[in-house]
C-alpha cells in the first residue's frame, strides 16, 4: 500500500469516526432525532412530544428569539406537561389578549447558558443540594437532584422532572420536562 492509499484510508477512517461520534450525540425526542446541527425551535417542530409548546413559542413571538445564536438552556415542557394544566388553560394563553402572560411562563423556562446536566448536577452539588438559576423571564427556579435526575422547583413550588436531558441544538440545549414551569405571579 503505498503512503497516498494510506492517507485515504486514515481519513476515510476519521471522517468515519467523526460521523459516528455526531451521530451518538443525537437523541431521540418524541419520535424524531433531535440533530446538534438544528436550533431548538427546528428541532422542536419535529417532535410529537412538544406540539403543545411549539404552539405557544409561535403565538407568544418567540420563534425568532429561539432560533437565535443563543446559547440557551430550554427546559421543553411536553404535550402531557401541558395537559396537567387545568382544562382550557393553554386555549386561553394563547389568545392574543394573554400574549404577555404567555410569553413570561415560556421564557421562565429558558436560561441564558447552554447548561448541560452534568454543569447543573455539579452546580447542585457545589451548592449543598440544590442550586438557584434565573431565567430570561425573571423567574427564580431551584435545581435539585432526586436520585439521579434533575427536578427543577417553579416559584408556585411545582417540581418538574428532566425526563430526557443534553439534547444538544446548534444554539444550546434542551432538557425535556414533566410538567410546566410557571412564575409567582
Amino acid at each position: 500500500m503505498n503512503l497516498f492509499s494510506k492517507t485515504a484510508l486514515t481519513g476515510a477512517a476519521l471522517a468515519l469516526a467523526l460521523s459516528t461520534s455526531a451521530f451518538a450525540q443525537s437523541k431521540m425526542v418524541g419520535g424524531a432525532e433531535m440533530l446538534p446541527t438544528k436550533n431548538i425551535v427546528e428541532n422542536a417542530m419535529n417532535s410529537k412530544d412538544h406540539t403543545t409548546l411549539v404552539a405557544a413559542v409561535k403565538a407568544a413571538g418567540l420563534v425568532e428569539t429561539l432560533s437565535g445564536k443563543g446559547p440557551f438552556t430550554v427546559f421543553a415542557p411536553t404535550n402531557a406537561a401541558f395537559a396537567k394544566l387545568p382544562a382550557g388553560t393553554v386555549d386561553n394563553l394563547v389568545k392574543p389578549e394573554n400574549k404577555a402572560t404567555l410569553t413570561k411562563i415560556l421564557t421562565c423556562h429558558v436560561v441564558p447558558v447552554a447548561a448541560m446536566s452534568t454543569a447543573i448536577a455539579k452546580m447542585i452539588k457545589d451548592d449543598g443540594g440544590m442550586h438557584k438559576v434565573k431565567t430570561v423571564g425573571g423567574c427564580t427556579l431551584t435545581v435539585k437532584m432526586m436520585g439521579d435526575k434533575i427536578q427543577i422547583v417553579d416559584e408556585k413550588g411545582s417540581t418538574a422532572t428532566v425526563t430526557i436531558a443534553d439534547v444538544k441544538q446548534s444554539n444550546g440545549v434542551i432538557h425535556v420536562i414533566d410538567t410546566v414551569l410557571l412564575p409567582a405571579s
